[in-house]
């Protein structure tokens, strides 16, 4: 059973910094991408930061210069440094990965339960 679990949120001031994690754990191949998604209060959800299989990045352009995602592919822990805080970065941020846990097995989705970020102004 494959398992994502998110850590790292908490309550910080606007300008301050939070790292989050995403670890995988469970009967893990490989792993291709690797998203952040992120829900605010009364919005959908959006993608916030991508990690392709070959390394490229992709970022929405509200985070872009704030964010960064990478990977330890060692621990098969996602991590997503997030800079200069703002109080419309608030919301539940989930990472979701695209892995699959043996060769007869196929690519599937996986979502981690959210960490809530609350930035205070």
């Amino acid at each position: 059973q494959v398992q994502l679990v998110e850590s790292g949120g908490g309550l910080v001031r606007a300008g301050g910094s939070l790292r989050l994690s995403c670890a995988a754990s469970g009967r893990i191949l490989s792993i291709d991408a690797v998203d952040w998604y992120r829900r605010a209060p009364g919005k959908k959800r959006e993608v916030v930061a991508t990690l392709s299989s070959d390394g490229s990045t992709n970022y929405t352009d509200s985070v872009k210069g704030r964010f960064t995602i990478s990977r330890d592919n060692a621990k098969n822990t996602v991590y997503l440094q997030m800079n200069s805080l703002k109080p419309e970065d608030t919301a539940v941020y989930y990472c979701n990965a695209v892995l699959r846990a043996s060769l007869s097995s196929s690519w599937s989705s996986y979502w981690g339960q959210g960490t809530q970020v609350t930035v205070s102004s």
